[in-house]
């Protein structure tokens, strides 16, 4: 989990970066500063001794959606359908994949934490996660037999409706444009909650993304820190370059992980990561963690030699899925 020791991280919870790490794909040198101390928060009210505890898993309401199988993978199949989100208005493709444990009888009424991935690119019409590209799955039920991951529920949701990339459409609400923050940070969200069995709150929910899908990770977790409470953005950039916020500079500016980090309003967790053949990828990741104000909290990692490739963000995946064990709950049952 990040802890060999060709490897090594740190931990900002604060406006500085604490000792950050050589290695993983790239951002250059910052500044060392002291972190702020973490932003006090009133002790949650105690719940009344007649009341019986909540229960934690949410079972599917349906309507259940018809799935179909997109690739076969030795734990299970990738399968997919599209998504009409009420809120948003869009409508796009998703693809699914379920751990083994889901459909063992043994957790029939058990409830599953959700990882949602985005891909780089375009990302129109396909998801390298849901492909053999990134095979997370395989590495996924590997870990989980062995104790070192959760099963997770894993959701991957298209990001554009054009390979132009002047159309891009930065997982925002662009004005005029299809909402697609909405749609994937409200819409799909409840349609998996309607679909799988799932826990209630956000402490099982994370997001993770590579390249665009890095910046797609940050800023929905930033935005949305109702839904999300962890993100592994990797190799990511933090500012939006989508050419239709042309005359929207306010509604940008509401959408830009760059300021979004130093408002102080959301309390997340985030491992990011930069490659240590990237000096410049390596200085965009720093210098936005230092930006980083409470309760945000950020950890740095740095892959020796890692270059902005499809087969370097592969390599991060058990990293990532350990860290995310770490900082999400895992299965429950009532």
């Amino acid at each position: 989990m990040l802890s060999q020791p060709s490897r090594s991280r740190a931990v900002v919870t604060g406006a500085a970066v604490l000792a950050l790490a050589v290695g993983l794909t790239g951002c250059g040198n910052t500044k060392s500063g002291k972190a702020k101390a973490p932003v006090a928060t009133d002790a949650p009210a105690a719940a009344s001794p007649s009341a019986p505890p909540a229960g934690k898993v949410l079972m599917p309401t349906g309507p259940a959606a018809a799935m179909t199988k997109a690739r076969e993978t030795a734990v299970g199949p990738v399968t997919t359908t599209k998504v009409a989100g009420p809120k948003s208005g869009v409508t796009g493709q998703v693809w699914v994949w379920l751990p083994p444990e889901y459909h063992d009888p043994k957790y029939a009424k058990t409830g599953f934490p959700v990882l949602t991935l985005f891909a780089g690119g375009q990302s129109n019409g396909y998801n390298t996660w849901a492909g053999s590209e990134l095979p997370i799955p395989e590495v996924a039920e590997r870990l989980a037999k062995e104790g070192k991951s959760h099963p997770f529920i894993m959701v991957m949701p298209v990001q554009n409706f054009s390979a132009d990339e002047k159309k891009a459409l930065d997982c925002s609400d662009i004005p005029g444009q299809p909402k697609m923050a909405t749609w994937m940070a409200q819409d799909v969200p409840a349609w998996v909650r309607a679909n799988f069995r799932t826990l209630k709150g956000r402490d099982s929910w994370g997001v993770m993304g590579a390249s665009t899908g890095g910046f797609c990770s940050a800023k929905l977790a930033l935005q949305y820190p109702d839904v999300y409470k962890a993100a592994v953005p990797i190799d990511g950039y933090f500012i939006p370059d989508s050419r239709l916020w042309q005359g929207h500079d306010t509604e940008k500016a509401a959408n830009n992980p760059d300021q979004l980090v130093t408002q102080g309003k959301a309390d997340v967790k985030m491992l990011v990561t930069a490659g240590g053949a990237d000096p410049y990828e390596q200085r965009v990741v720093k210098s936005w963690m230092a930006k980083a104000v409470p309760p945000v909290a950020i950890e740095y990692y740095e892959q020796p030699g890692g270059k902005h490739l499809t087969s370097d963000f592969r390599k991060m995946v058990p990293d990532a899925l350990q860290w995310f064990t770490k900082n999400l709950e895992g299965p429950a049952h009532d």
